[in-house]
């Protein structure tokens, strides 16, 4: 019922919709009667509950008449007018739950719930809302309570906000929990070491695995510096990278060796990370690792060793051979010209001497292959043009080579000069000549070709052995049959080859490694069966601009005039000093002799003068080179020439040789000597 009646004018005086209601609905018709009638306490309470802007609603009488201001309608949703209605017709489905809180209220005792949870059907559907609010008496001017005041607010959707949130925090913390004790699992089962500590190394926690793997229990270990457990050794090690940490917040690994509490020693590998002030490290033992990898290390080098024993035997084997055959034909010979000059058969002698010349050259020519092989020959390295020596060399190249192979040459112009012995590199070459027509019986193509290449780090990588820097490479290519794996694998070693018995040494491509990293260079073989084989020389550029020219070779007279020149002869050997003073006097000098370095330093003092010093590197004493600075500071227009078989020094550096210093190596013959000391002397008057 909600007849609507003139308005009272004057009564309420609040704006709004409902204060309209108020003023507009028939109270006759309700047990509160007409507005003038009401209590001065109703009117005042009315009032004030429709001046709020806070959700507010008042029950009067005991009809539990209801009244409700502007901003507690919504609150009602799509209910019926509820105004001058009793409270329980209005909230009829939430009565049995309201009920005890009005009585309370009625009972002068106020009620504070916060979100209270009601089903209500406001909306035409039953649901369930939540609301916080305070239901307080209403007491008349005698005390009396007539009423109550509702203060309310809908708290649905911060609740169900709340509620999510403390699921999603329950949530949250449920895998944090997890995580947590995945973490703690990890912590405690991980066989690798698991620890933090200060960035001053000072241990703060560790896992069980420390103490399965080093025996140091929680209590001795915390506490102390990660570096008291290292190995005396790797103390300092492990305190650097720990002061690293601390400076350079970044991920570092290191591996050391720990003291066992045993006494023993464990190998380490640690990952450390600096995180939230600590220092997070995980440690693998990888003791096993290393004693493998140290068994394997052993291992290889007892094979290596073994290697090189059997390379050893390999290598006198052959040299005896070889020999023996040289010194068969240098004995026989000497002792058929003992005969024959005996028998007085003297014009018969001239064919054996030549024989063993010829066998004495070869026996030379061997020992200057073993000793390129072991990088120790002497080398008279020069600037040199190499394709002026190629082209040199084409004629030789193409009788050696035979009608059958077509010889090519490709030498651009431009060539830098090269840092090399002239002779040991045209001998390489033909050396490979001989090898690439071995391997083409029924003919083919030899290509020769050099060109200037800068080494960079790609192709550094790319070829083992070479280092960055400027070279001149030189590549013979034949068409032959090529090497198979095994073949290329073994075809640097001395005295290996795959020719038939008596056709091949073996020392052609060894004595050609060993002259290429004597020189500074490498040798790089590329060979493939039925594709031919090529092999890359690669010679360090020289800084000269220019190349030097090779010196002329002539036949020079073995004897001469009397001269005033004085040569010291100095070697150890009495029969090489015997021959080489008889040799030089009969040039027509006048000649001393020394066999030792303090001999000669004493010929040398200054009380005779020499013009001349000719010594042997390796003697008793001072050697050769510090009997030849002596000498320069004595006489310094001194003329030096040295002379080696097999010197350390001068085999390995370069700059062995001072100024107008010259090299003569052994074996040499006796056109060699005097040529030498014609060159360096002068042919005199």
């Amino acid at each position: 019922m909600n007849p609507s009646v003139p308005a009272s004018p004057t009564f309420p005086r609040a704006d709004g919709p409902m204060s309209a209601k108020v003023r507009s609905y028939d109270w006759a018709g309700t047990p509160l009667g007409p507005i003038a009638q009401w209590p001065a306490v109703l009117r005042f309470a009315v009032e004030t509950m429709l001046s709020s802007r806070f959700p507010s609603c008042l029950i009067w009488g005991p009809e539990h008449t209801m009244f409700y201001n502007d901003a507690y309608r919504p609150l009602m949703g799509s209910k019926p007018e509820g105004l001058g209605r009793p409270l329980a017709e209005v909230w009829s489905e939430a009565w049995p739950t309201l009920k005890p809180l009005v009585d309370k209220a009625y009972a002068g005792e106020a009620t504070f719930i916060e979100d209270f949870e009601l089903e209500t059907t406001r909306h035409g559907q039953p649901e369930l809302a939540y609301f916080t609010f305070c239901y307080g008496p209403l007491r008349d001017e005698a005390g009396d309570v007539k009423g109550m005041v509702n203060t309310v607010v809908e708290t649905t959707s911060k609740f169900h906000a709340l509620r999510q949130w403390r699921d999603v925090a329950a949530s949250l913390e449920q895998q944090v929990a997890q995580r947590t004790a995945d973490r703690n699992r990890l912590w405690q089962l991980s066989e690798d070491v698991l620890l933090v500590a200060r960035f001053d190394g000072a241990i703060t926690a560790v896992n069980p695995a420390w103490t399965a793997t080093l025996g140091w229990s929680e209590d001795e270990t915390v506490g102390h510096p990660m570096a008291a457990f290292a190995h005396a050794d790797d103390m300092q090690q492990v305190a650097s990278a720990m002061a690293q940490l601390a400076i350079e917040p970044e991920r570092r690994q290191i591996v050391a060796r720990y003291r066992h509490r045993d006494g023993g020693e464990r190998w380490i590998a640690w990952t450390a990370v600096p995180s939230d002030g600590f220092v997070q490290a995980v440690g693998r033992d990888t003791t096993d690792e290393h004693v493998r990898e140290e068994a394997l290390r052993n291992a290889e080098e007892r094979l290596r060793q073994s290697q090189k024993m059997e390379a050893v035997g390999q290598l006198t084997g052959g040299i005896a051979h070889d020999f023996n055959n040289m010194l068969q034909g240098i004995v026989l010979p000497l002792q058929i010209i003992r005969q024959r000059m005996a028998q007085g058969r003297h014009d018969e002698v001239g064919r054996y001497i030549e024989a063993g010349l010829a066998a004495a050259k070869r026996a030379a020519g061997l020992t200057q292959r073993l000793l390129a092989f072991s990088r120790r020959q002497p080398l008279d390295s020069r600037p040199v043009d190499l394709g002026a020596s190629l082209r040199g060399l084409e004629s030789m190249l193409k009788t050696t080579c035979g009608e059958n192979i077509a010889l090519q040459l490709e030498l651009p112009q431009g060539l830098w000069p090269a840092l090399t012995d002239a002779n040991q590199f045209e001998s390489a070459v033909v050396n490979l000549a001989i090898n690439a027509r071995d391997a083409m019986p029924c003919g083919g193509g030899l290509h020769i070709s050099a060109d200037n290449v800068q080494a960079d780090a790609a192709m550094v990588a790319s070829i083992p052995g070479l280092e960055p820097g400027d070279y001149v490479c030189i590549t013979v290519r034949d068409t032959g049959t090529g090497m198979t794996g095994d073949v290329i694998a073994r075809a640097f070693d001395p005295f290996f080859t795959t020719k038939p018995l008596g056709q091949g040494t073996g020392l052609g491509l060894s004595m050609i490694y060993g002259f290429m990293r004597q020189s500074g260079g490498i040798a790089v073989l590329d060979s493939a069966v039925g594709q031919g084989t090529a092999v890359a020389l690669y010679f360090m550029r020289s800084k000269h601009a220019e190349a030097e020219a090779a010196p002329a070779e002539a036949l020079t007279p073995l004897t001469g005039a009397r001269r005033p020149d004085s040569i010291l002869v100095v070697e150890d050997d009495d029969t090489v000093r015997m021959l080489a003073v008889e040799l030089l006097r009969d040039m027509g000098f006048q000649v001393m002799e020394a066999a030792t370095g303090s001999a000669a330093m004493a010929l040398l003092s200054g009380a005779v003068h020499f013009d001349l010093l000719v010594s042997d590197v390796g003697l008793p004493g001072p050697n050769g080179r510090q009997v030849a600075d002596y000498a320069r500071e004595t006489f310094p227009a001194i003329k030096i020439i040295l002379m080696t078989g097999y010197a350390e020094q001068a085999a390995m550096t370069p700059r062995f040789l001072g100024a107008h210093m010259e090299l003569l190596v052994k074996p040499f013959d006796a056109q060699a000597l005097v040529a030498k000391v014609h060159g360096v002397m002068g042919q005199g008057r």
